[in-house]
């Protein structure tokens, strides 16, 4: 049964709300792709960078496709590591609005771990995962802590204990040998290792 606050949630980003939710790793500030003026919300509330792309979370491996362009070594890796703490870097659909992806022709695409998350992402479709915090500063653990820092700018906060995991491993797929851009739990000899 789906709680009160999760139903609020859905609710909210199918309206163009920001909602900020708990992952595997660290609290996630999201929205909906169906809305360009809320990601353009999500630049301004957390001071980032124009030119810097926005990760999106998806519920599923089959739903990694209606984002970006994967083949057979893409599917094999997925198996393996997602849901979890891999981010992998994909050509994208042309479908993505340009904002998401600060219109390069990548996008950075990732199955959390997180059973709150994964209820959230089958009914809303996929979403923005960027940390909850402001560019450059560390992400906050505590809720509490996110919610003073941006108050009503966020429609809906769903609380999911103190998260302090170490962020996923940013993976560039769309060469060979895949490069890490971001190291993280999962390491480019696992990864490599899948696809051979």
């Amino acid at each position: 049964m789906e709680s009160t606050l999760l139903k609020q949630a859905i609710t909210a980003t199918k309206h163009g709300g920001l909602i900020i939710y708990p992952t595997d790793t660290q609290y996630a500030l999201g929205c909906t792709l169906k809305y360009p003026e809320t990601i353009k919300r999500i630049y301004t509330l957390k001071q980032r960078p124009s030119s810097l792309a926005l990760p999106i979370a998806v519920a599923s491996i089959d739903e990694i496709s209606t984002v970006a362009k994967i083949d057979q070594y893409h599917i094999k890796v997925a198996k393996k590591f997602l849901p979890g703490p891999l981010t992998m870097i994909l050509k994208r659909q042309p479908s993505v609005p340009d904002q998401v992806t600060a219109s390069k022709e990548t996008i950075a695409v990732r199955i959390p771990n997180h059973p709150l998350t994964l209820a959230l992402l089958k009914k809303t479709g996929p979403l923005i995962i960027t940390s909850a915090n402001i560019h450059g500063q560390k992400p906050y653990e505590d809720i509490k802590d996110i919610q003073q820092q941006f108050g009503d700018a966020v429609a809906i906060y769903i609380p999911g204990g103190k998260l302090n995991m170490p962020p996923s491993t940013i993976t560039d797929f769309t060469k060979y040998p895949p490069t890490i851009l971001r190291p993280g739990p999962i390491s480019i000899q696992e990864i490599i290792e899948v696809m051979n």
